[in-house]
């Protein structure tokens, strides 16, 4: 789960890049011009910094795993080079090089995944061996993947077309793709897996319609509609740990949760009310009507919402369960973590419980008197989107890499391999518990 580019409103925070919630919620990244931060967000009242890394600046990917030391990180000055940390130890565990600038990573206790524009890799995370590359994958410039958190599966999805939102169900762990999902009529916008890996969520570029498919199968399982007088740009996506609910951030002030819940007729008949005597009749007009119109009417509202008091800053939303309530957790570029209350009975509009500063006062004077000195050197304009930052040359490859590598490594001539993939013996975390160890050389 991430968010870039905030710059593209003035409103941004000047200092925030990207953030990302690891895989259950209990923490939050956050990419920022000196290097990244990782915060415990398991209290309400509090937000601990637990580290602040600056080993490169300009971080506009960061993903922890779980709460283990193990983070990922890449930086605007080197984008096709992937760094692995043990921020505990304050070490670098290995790096990687890539043909193409990253785009996204995305990681659980069996696999890391790298996504390039137009190729996707897959990596054993326990020892950092490159398993197979996809290749020639269909344009993402946004780099839009979504890996299962739970590793037993590893199921991971990917746009399958450029120009319709089709969805590319892939076994990371048996490497073999599982099938196609016809989501959308219009490109993909955003992925997100349930806990378990049992559930998919799309969105397409329009914004409108989220619909939730069994995975593997394929088969849709719900249809939720977000609004219909404008279309939107969906920035994430995330469901419940326990898959109750989902919700849905945009660029729009507004933040939807919808209830997975299936409607079964004995219901209806138990409860002869008004409302339900009007929606049995508009079930059997929708018959005679357009399917667009059909479908419209056979789509589910927000259960719950949230009205944040910004407009057009990109942002990311999580559900969690913080002190045994549920909780929606929004993380702004405004740079400010947002804490609702969610109402799991009755839904309605959430209450605003605690609003964390996600950097300190002290730093935002500080970044406005960096402003005010002259420039001495050119740099980059801060208008400018993601998608050209990233395109920026990067530094070339290191000696320490290797040009071509054989297909049954996954790769193919030309791209950049690391010295270090046929390294062996792993470095251990601190805690056993922690995961995974990890090979220990780097380019």
């Amino acid at each position: 789960m991430e968010t870039q580019d905030p710059t593209e409103c003035p409103e941004g925070h000047k200092g925030f890049i990207c953030a990302s919630f690891n895989q259950d919620t209990t923490s939050l990244s956050v990419g920022t011009k000196t290097g990244y931060r990782l915060f415990s967000v398991t209290a309400v009242d509090k937000l601990d910094c637990i580290h602040e890394g600056v080993e490169s600046p300009d971080v506009y990917i960061v993903e922890r795993l779980f709460s283990s030391s193990l983070v990922v990180v890449v930086s605007l000055s080197m984008p096709r080079r992937m760094n692995v940390y043990h921020f505990k130890k304050g070490t670098e565990i290995c790096n990687y090089s890539y043909s193409n600038n990253i785009l996204s990573v995305r990681l659980n206790r069996q696999r890391l995944v790298v996504c390039l524009e137009e190729s996707v890799y897959i990596h054993n995370i326990k020892d950092m061996k490159l398993l197979k590359t996809l290749l020639n994958t269909p344009t993402n410039l946004s780099g839009l993947c979504a890996l299962s958190v739970n590793h037993s599966n590893s199921y991971l999805a990917y746009p399958g077309s450029a120009t319709i939102g089709e969805i590319t169900l892939y076994d990371a762990n048996n490497l073999s793709t599982l099938t196609l999902i016809q989501a959308h009529d219009s490109p993909l916008a955003a992925l997100t897996f349930n806990a378990s890996g049992t559930k998919l969520a799309s969105a397409s570029e329009k914004g409108t319609v989220i619909r939730v498919f069994s995975v593997p199968e394929g088969q849709k399982l719900f249809e939720f509609r977000r609004g219909m007088k404008r279309y939107v740009s969906i920035s994430s996506l995330s469901f419940s740990g326990d898959a109750q609910f989902l919700c849905a951030s945009s660029n729009t002030e507004t933040v939807h949760i919808f209830k997975l819940e299936q409607h079964s007729p004995t219901e209806e008949e138990e409860s002869p009310t008004w409302s339900a005597y009007v929606g049995k009749m508009f079930t059997a007009a929708s018959t005679y009507l357009p399917t667009q119109v059909s479908d419209m009417m056979h789509q589910d509202r927000a259960f719950a919402t949230v009205r944040l008091n910004m407009f057009g800053l990109k942002n990311i939303c999580a559900l969690a369960m913080i002190q045994k309530l549920p909780r929606l957790l929004v993380a702004s570029s405004d740079g400010f973590l947002y804490i609702y209350n969610v109402d799991p009975q009755d839904g309605g509009e959430c209450v605003l419980v605690q609003k964390h500063r996600l950097f300190e006062s002290s730093e935002e004077e500080a970044e406005q008197s960096e402003e005010n000195k002259p420039e001495s050197v050119p740099h980059q304009p801060v208008s400018q989107s993601y998608a050209a930052t990233v395109a920026l040359p990067s530094t070339p490859p290191s000696s320490a890499t290797l040009l071509g590598y054989s297909e049954d490594g996954g790769a193919q001539r030309g791209d950049v391999i690391p010295e270090h993939e046929f390294a062996v013996g792993p470095v251990c975390l601190d805690d056993e518990n922690e995961f995974p160890p990890v090979g220990n050389q780097s380019n």
